[in-house]
């Protein structure tokens, strides 16, 4: 099965929630620091409360790389516990010269096997190309980011009216030809994800903000269903994964996620 086939079935099953998984040690239950792999076993009671409910799992390197070996070791180990019916997404925002891009590229699609990855297009086609290429994989390139940094170049206007991310979005939908492209559009802009919803075409649109950063779940499925599209992916990290402190944690990561996919169906009537 492709990503785009894996991520379509969820869609189309009603399930629109990507699980973050950005483990901090530091956010961690108390009682599970002191097991041998507490990062993994977190992850595992996570991935087990959610698997039913969730559309991915998107994996912040970050958090992992931050441990080196040790962290890589974490990711293989946790993608394993992933059903192969849920995508896997590789938050690693890759995008260099060409021969380096081919290689990272290798390191995530063959190495790690994950379904898709984030990226960045400011080096142009030239560097995500590598990534293209792996035609049944995905690809999330950044567009409009949900952090307060946004404006420094991504809402630059252009001398062709336009601004910088809207070129972006114009540029990966030539790109699509394996039709394994989407972007990344911050749930925190919900003015411009109004404004430019008809620009995405048939793009994947992989939603970051939702709830520790104040973007609006409600409001970001409400647009999406004014142009009746289904392509939406929402992801929720700190709101979700740290909701509860407590020996069952699982039990209340469960029932959030499953209020998140209720809250979106009762939008989507």
């Amino acid at each position: 099965m492709t990503a785009r086939e894996k991520l379509l079935k969820k869609l189309n099953a009603g399930l629109h929630i990507c699980v973050g998984l950005d483990t901090d040690f530091n956010k961690i239950p108390t009682f599970l620091k002191n097991e041998k792999d507490p990062i993994y076993e977190f992850n595992k009671i996570i991935i087990e409360s959610t698997k039913e409910d969730a559309a991915a799992y998107k994996i912040n390197f970050a958090f992992y790389e931050k441990l080196g070996a040790q962290g890589f070791d974490i990711i293989k180990k946790t993608l394993e516990l992933i059903p192969n019916n849920i995508l896997t997404i590789a938050d690693a925002k890759r995008g260099d010269i060409g021969n380096t891009s081919e290689m990272y590229a290798k390191a995530i699609f063959d190495e790690f096997n994950f379904d898709s990855i984030t990226l960045h297009p400011y080096m142009g086609f030239d560097s995500l190309k590598p990534f293209f290429d792996y035609d049944k994989k995905l690809n999330f390139i950044l567009a409009l980011t949900s952090n307060a940094g946004s404006n420094d170049f991504e809402k630059l206007k252009l001398e062709n009216g336009k601004y910088l991310y809207q070129q972006v979005i114009e540029r990966i939908n030539e790109w699509n030809q394996f039709k394994n492209l989407g972007i990344v559009f911050g749930a925190t802009n919900l003015d411009e994800l109004k404004s430019n919803l008809k620009s995405f075409g048939d793009l994947f649109i992989l939603l970051p903000g939702v709830g520790a950063q104040g973007g609006s779940l409600e409001e970001v499925v409400k647009a999406f269903l004014s142009i009746h599209s289904n392509n939406f992916l929402i992801n929720v990290s700190r709101a979700l994964i740290y909701c509860d402190a407590s020996e069952k944690f699982g039990e209340k990561v469960n029932l959030l996620i499953k209020n998140y996919n209720e809250s979106i169906s009762e939008i989507l009537k």
